[in-house]
């Protein structure tokens, strides 16, 4: 034993803070340091989320505005160059399915694949997606290629 693995006896250091409402000879009796009258001074008391005392609350002085349609649909885009990439690397050759796009990663599992025209596409390819851009479709079937829709 020495000085470095020298440490004070357990339970002798970090006392509880002072125990409130224990009578007046404890200091913190009567009002229990919650001050006098008022919601927090009563048991059982919690604010709001966004309560700003009576002020209007930040997420009703924002306007809001526009529209949100529940039944819209929502595609991933994958671009033609991105096609062209996986012919460079070899990892597919004459067909891309939804499943060579997923082990690829370039879309999720449980997600709709839209192509789009972003790029050039010189390879041709059997695409098969949920949908396609016109540009995309035209430049598959410019390739020689061919657009399936699923």
């Amino acid at each position: 034993m020495d000085l470095s693995n020298l440490k004070p006896a357990e339970g002798a250091v970090n006392r509880d803070g002072k125990r409130l409402g224990r009578g007046q000879g404890s200091g913190k009796g009567g009002t229990a340091a919650r001050g006098h009258k008022g919601a927090k001074s009563r048991s059982g008391y919690s604010k709001k989320i966004g309560f700003e005392g009576g002020q209007m609350p930040l997420q009703r002085r924002v306007p809001k505005f526009g529209f949100t349609n529940i039944n819209r649909v929502e595609y991933q885009g994958v671009n033609l160059d991105k096609l062209q990439t996986l012919v460079d690397k070899k990892l597919v050759k004459g067909e891309v399915t939804f499943e060579h796009l997923v082990e690829n990663r370039l879309v999720g599992q449980n997600k709709l694949v839209k192509i789009l025209g972003g790029g050039e596409l010189k390879a041709k390819l059997k695409v098969s997606a949920h949908k396609f851009s016109a540009s995309a479709k035209a430049a598959i079937e410019a390739a020689g290629g061919e657009a399936i829709s699923l």
